[in-house]
């Protein structure tokens, strides 16, 4: 249970960060940000492994980059689903998944140690 609760705040965290670097992206408070991490959590877990599957010509071709693009769609999927989460164009929803997986990868380790 606590490896969970650590990658959502680290998840969290993340989305609060791009939420104030990228000018598209928007959280409307603490309990947004948490619900938003842990809807992101299950989209990322069973939607896409589906959507990698189906685009993987796509990731082959471009050497990988096709799945910055899968990011930014679970992103904006999760902002459909979660309400004080936005995300405004494509664009921002890119920028903000490259910040939320740096981001959170570095405080999930900090996390584990």
């Amino acid at each position: 249970m606590s490896h969970f609760l650590a990658k959502v705040i680290s998840t969290m965290v993340a989305l609060l960060v791009a939420a104030y670097l990228v000018p598209g992206i928007t959280v409307t408070g603490i309990w947004a940000g948490f619900f938003a991490a842990v809807v992101l959590g299950f989209v990322n877990g069973f939607i896409r492994p589906i959507f990698t599957i189906l685009t993987i010509p796509f990731t082959i071709l471009t050497f990988g980059l096709f799945l910055l693009v899968i990011n930014a769609i679970m992103l904006a999927l999760t902002s459909v689903l979660v309400p004080g989460f936005a995300v405004s164009g494509f664009f921002s929803a890119l920028i903000a998944s490259i910040i939320v997986s740096f981001v959170s990868s570095i405080l999930h380790s900090m996390f584990e140690e």
